[in-house]
């Protein structure tokens, strides 16, 4: 009985794998690059939570690289960027930062990007880092946090969010008109701050000229790229003639992390005198947190649903199985959390963004190019020199613009088109610029679900519970969250008040 059911699983998986191979053709038998790549996208289909191996059940393409780059240079910045917000109000050293940020790659191309999203499940998204809670962590090593408690906090409730499957329950009461209002917002915004930081960089070394430079021919070859269809190209495209023309025009530059590898042991990272210097987290550090966990677990949904919605823009329509499944995405995410943050790392997780909009741009599936940004990430920890020119200005400005904000604003304009459409836009831009983008999109998903804005047919047409239930408690939720830690406009921040209330 057990070598009858073992047969037909075999078989099922042979026959599987057949279809794939049998239906893959070699591109020289399309009439453009883009029907081929099509092609394979429609005729893949990956294993969820199984055995999914290359030239079996996926190819590599040259487009790989690409997405595979961005998310590499992504990688470097967005961990940084976190390590460096923790570690700069506890007084630790840039030193420091970027032994973590090594450390924090190495976990997350060897243990995660490499073994989940390229081997064993396709359709979850790769674990990047959770930009969002930038600005918020200052407030919370000031509350009293501590980075692996904040770590296992936002693992356990993600997790909890994916086997539920409210990560996805959430994205389909989330209105096309606001999912575009999102995009357009976080883009615009994304947009405006790195050429202001790219000029405050080129003006406080004197040379405001170079970014001028820079983004004028960043401007003119996304124009170009975009007329020929090959935005895809825009991140590596980009970089290098940001980097030519800033070193040509004298800007300075020096690589300074030399190759080596980062420590391995938990015990260093978490010691009284080493690495953070704050000790295993106790439970009073858990509680310091709870707040920010749940803030950023709830933040996960619009992030995750602006990257998925890149997929439905740029696949063909018979590609579903392909598609980013939102709640896998979760689970990789929290458990790569919860890993690293034991280990060590002080990175925040959440959906690889500066991976999956190149990848989406160029038609090209997750696991091929998740095994290229893991081996690029390895490279990259270890050898070093490239972390330095990840992080120059001219090359990290201009990444994020043409590879994360440009697409968002380009993919939010294109889903509103019609008036109902543009007026849950309105909204949601409206009401993130208020508070953020969390407040924006929990109340604006509301109000589209109730008919009061909107598609009124489409609030008509949902179940009771979908119409205003989970969306009224998703926004009365977060709005006590917010208010807990002080990001509701006029509102002191809830906590210090209990604080200052027990003293």
């Amino acid at each position: 009985m057990t070598h009858s059911v073992h047969s037909e699983q075999e078989s099922k998986d042979n026959t599987t794998d057949a279809c794939y191979r049998s239906q893959r053709k070699p591109s020289k038998s399309f009439s453009s690059r883009a029907e081929y790549l099509e092609h394979e996208l429609t005729i893949m289909n990956p294993k969820r939570w199984g055995l999914n191996l290359p030239f079996r059940d996926y190819h590599f393409e040259m487009e790989d690289f690409v997405p595979a780059l961005a998310a590499t240079i992504g990688k470097i910045v967005m961990v940084a960027a976190v390590v460096a917000a923790f570690a700069a109000p506890m007084g630790l050293s840039p030193e420091f930062v970027i032994e973590n940020v090594r450390f924090e790659m190495l976990i997350a191309a060897l243990l995660f990007v490499i073994l989940f999203s390229g081997i064993f499940n396709p359709n979850a998204n790769l674990a990047g880092t959770h930009g969002p809670m930038i600005p918020m962590i200052p407030l919370i090593v000031a509350s009293g946090g501590h980075p692996m408690a904040l770590g296992v906090m936002v693992g356990l409730l993600g997790l909890f969010l994916s086997v539920t499957k409210g990560g996805s329950k959430l994205m389909v009461l989330t209105g096309e008109g606001v999912r575009g209002g999102l995009l357009i917002y976080l883009g615009a915004v994304g947009m405006i701050s790195q050429v202001n930081a790219l000029f405050d960089w080129a003006n406080g070394i004197g040379m405001g000229y170079v970014g001028f430079a820079v983004i004028l021919s960043t401007v003119l070859m996304y124009a170009f790229l975009a007329r020929i269809q090959m935005r895809w190209l825009s991140i590596p495209l980009g970089s290098g003639l940001a980097m030519v023309i800033a070193l040509a025009l004298g800007a300075p530059f020096e690589f300074v992390t030399e190759p080596g590898i980062p420590n391995l042991n938990p015990s260093y990272w978490w010691g009284e005198d080493t690495g953070w210097q704050m000790g295993w987290p106790e439970l009073h550090h858990f509680i310091a947190v709870a707040p920010f966990a749940v803030l950023a677990v709830a933040m996960w949904s619009p992030d995750f649903l602006g990257h998925r919605v890149f997929q439905e823009l740029n696949y063909p329509k018979k590609a579903e199985k392909v598609l980013m499944n939102v709640d896998d995405t979760m689970a990789v995410a929290s458990l790569r959390q919860m890993v690293g943050s034991t280990m060590g790392g002080g990175n925040l997780a959440s959906s690889w963004g500066t991976y999956m909009i190149p990848a989406a741009i160029a038609k090209r599936p997750i696991p091929a190019g998740a095994v290229m940004t893991g081996i690029l990430c390895v490279v990259a920890a270890l050898w070093g020199y490239p972390m330095d020119l990840a992080v120059w200005p001219p090359v990290l400005r201009v990444a994020l613009l043409v590879g994360v904000f440009l697409p968002l604003l380009e993919a939010g304009m294109q889903m509103t088109r019609d008036s109902k459409t543009s007026q849950s836009a309105g909204i949601v831009m409206f009401a993130s610029a208020f508070v953020n983008p969390v407040f924006g999109w929990s109340l604006t998903m509301l109000l589209d679900n109730l008919g009061l804005i909107g598609d009124k047919e489409r609030g008509r047409e949902l179940r009771h519970t979908d119409r205003w239930i989970i969306p009224c408690i998703t926004f009365v939720v977060l709005c006590v969250v917010m208010a807990a830690v002080g990001m509701l406009p006029g509102i002191p921040p809830m906590v210090e008040s209990f604080r200052s209330a027990a003293g």
